[in-house]
């Protein structure tokens, strides 16, 4: 996985699966959620940086769940982290 593309803003595969896996088993009530979080992931990210990833992942999740992804991933600039490359690695998926 050392060439997974860093599609979400420097975060490597790892640390995505990580952050997963501390979401997870991290209480939403815990009253130091997001330095839990970082430690988990590895201590390479702040609290800041998680809680950041965190509400990129929510925005997401609500876009796709909103119905308004249409596949034309190219035409709405909507992500600072998705390149052309990510692009053309999606459609060599062919999720249509």
């Amino acid at each position: 996985m050392d060439n997974f593309p860093k599609v979400l803003c420097g975060w490597s595969w790892e640390e995505n699966k990580l952050f997963e896996l501390a979401l997870a088993v991290v209480d939403e009530q815990h009253p130091d959620r997001w330095e839990a979080v970082a430690a988990m992931v590895g201590g390479q990210k702040s609290a800041e940086d998680v809680q950041n990833h965190y509400d990129i992942l929510l925005e997401d999740l609500q876009f796709i769940e909103s119905g308004k992804l249409d596949h034309k991933l190219g035409e709405e600039d909507r992500s600072v982290c998705w390149t052309d490359e990510d692009n053309k690695l999606l459609v060599r998926l062919d999720i249509n």
